[in-house]
């Protein structure tokens, strides 16, 4: 790796930038300067550090300050105590002490000096005695910036603002290193490239791809929670790519890579990856704006985005090749919401969130049978039960999975979907669908049928659940009738 400059003083050309910087924390300048007074009358160095620092220097808002000290978490609570609206400890065997004051959510931390067991990726928690010790020790340049307390000295001993300024992910040490004390730090790197729009360096990248074995040590659970950041940035295409491309991706999430199918020149389809990731874009820009009422479903939403990337997944284990040259993909629905159930829960994502995405993979091609508004409204009900209060994320997985280049196929599919939309709200306005039920109750039914709770009467409701989708609003008396007749049937 070549040397990189250790000055502390920017580039003249980085001096907007770091104007800028000032700027965006001038709202918080006295918190930091009174917190750093703090420190020194004691006797202890203080320093913002991390990824507020970053974001002041992207002009964007960090919610929560991260501190760095030479101070024990003893000193930490001495300093704090008094002054802190609120505090916690929960972090101290970890050197950190969390605080609250005003609006701020503040953490800080004894300057570190970690080693890892590279084999169980368990920390022995060292602390250091220096800043500049502690920075080396962070997962990328641009996150290992600091600004000295109460002096406000930017420290940069790692060229960070040259990378910040060239939109480039590049580690404090070389990458093989800083990956192999944490290759958590890889999904990060894909994830940074997602949220905050930046190139990987290339030498991080060839790491990447060299040690991407290793994230087999990594826990479930702290690999689905990078994922899931990731996946709920503005634009996650260049993070999940880099995941494939690196080999990461086939560590924990294999079914996105093998979507990437072979396509010869005599069985040609739709590149099932590209299509997928395409579909994800569509379902964002299709989310409603954060806060909006649950029917436009309010983004950033994870199970409509993951239901997006997984709707597929079923298509390589069901492509078939059919005489003539076509390929066919029979019931991928089906094994698709097999597939991305038994996916997430060994990413251990909870259990709504796992049969949500279930259902929707399931059901992203039921509206391909809708045809040019064939269907009956007892298939129109079935639609909408069948979906539950997953209609709105349906709604919006059904219009992004059409990626066609054929203009008059897409809108003939767009017209098709307004449709059905309007016989889905004709329908509700007449019908209450959302709330679709037997007009018999259980205690009616019971009372028919002279019968008393039990699997008969679950039975018996859902024979009545049937005869309500397939013909509308009846009437009690008529579905009384029915039930009788269904009853004599059946015994």
């Amino acid at each position: 790796m070549p040397d990189r400059p250790t000055a502390t003083t920017p580039d003249p050309t980085h001096l907007p930038l770091l104007r800028g910087a000032v700027a965006q924390l001038a709202p918080v300048l006295p918190l930091l300067q009174e917190l750093g007074q703090r420190f020194a009358d004691r006797g202890h160095e203080l320093a913002l550090v991390g990824g507020p620092v970053r974001d002041a220097f992207l002009g964007r808002i960090s919610p929560d300050l991260d501190f760095t000290t030479n101070a024990s978490t003893d000193a930490i609570l001495a300093a704090v105590v008094g002054w802190a609206d609120a505090h916690w400890d929960i972090g101290r065997e970890f050197g950190t002490i969390g605080l609250r004051k005003g609006d701020h959510h503040i953490e800080i931390t004894s300057y570190r000096a970690d080693t890892y067991d590279r084999t169980s990726r368990r920390p022995e928690v060292m602390f250091g005695d220096t800043l500049e010790g502690d920075l080396v020790r962070r997962d990328f340049t641009v996150n290992a910036m600091a600004i000295r307390l109460p002096s406000l000295e930017f420290v940069d001993v790692h060229d960070g603002l040259a990378d910040l300024a060239a939109r480039r992910l590049m580690t404090p040490a070389p990458p093989e290193e800083s990956f192999a004390d944490d290759p958590l730090r890889m999904m990060r790197a894909a994830r940074f490239a997602s949220q905050l729009g930046f190139e990987v360096a290339v030498e991080v990248r060839a790491a990447m791809t060299e040690r991407a074995g290793t994230l087999a040590i990594i826990s479930a659970e702290r690999i689905r929670d990078e994922f899931t950041k990731l996946l709920l940035s503005p634009a996650p295409r260049p993070g999940l790519t880099l995941l494939v491309d690196t080999g990461l991706a086939d560590e924990f999430l294999p079914e996105l890579p093998a979507l990437r199918l072979e396509v010869d020149e005599h069985h040609r389809h739709k590149d099932v990856y590209e299509h997928s990731l395409t579909v994800l874009e569509q379902a964002i820009d299709l989310e409603g704006p954060p806060g909006a009422p649950e029917d436009q479903v309010p983004g950033p939403d994870l199970v409509l985005r993951l239901a997006s990337l997984l709707h597929d997944i079923g298509k390589p284990a069901t492509r078939r090749f059919e005489p003539g040259g076509g390929v066919s993909f029979h019931h991928h629905e089906l094994v698709g919401a097999r597939m991305a159930a038994r996916r997430l829960k060994a990413m251990r994502y909870d259990k709504d969130t796992l049969k949500a995405v279930a259902r929707l993979v399931e059901l992203h091609l039921r509206f391909h049978g809708y045809g040019e508004g064939q269907w009956t409204d007892s298939a129109v009900r079935r639609y909408v039960t069948d979906a539950g209060p997953l209609l709105p994320r349906l709604h919006r997985l059904t219009r992004s999975d059409s990626t066609t280049r054929n203009v008059r196929k897409a809108e003939r599919l767009s017209r098709a979907y307004d449709d059905l939309e309007r016989r889905i709200e004709r329908l509700a306005e007449e019908e209450e669908l959302a709330a679709i039920r037997p007009e018999l109750n259980g205690n009616e039914i019971a009372a028919a049928l002279a019968i008393k709770p039990g699997p008969v009467l679950g039975e018996a409701y859902q024979f009545l659940l049937g005869v309500r989708l397939d013909e509308g609003l009846i009437g009690k008396d008529a579905a009384r009738e029915k039930l009788l007749e269904w009853w004599a049937r059946r015994d």
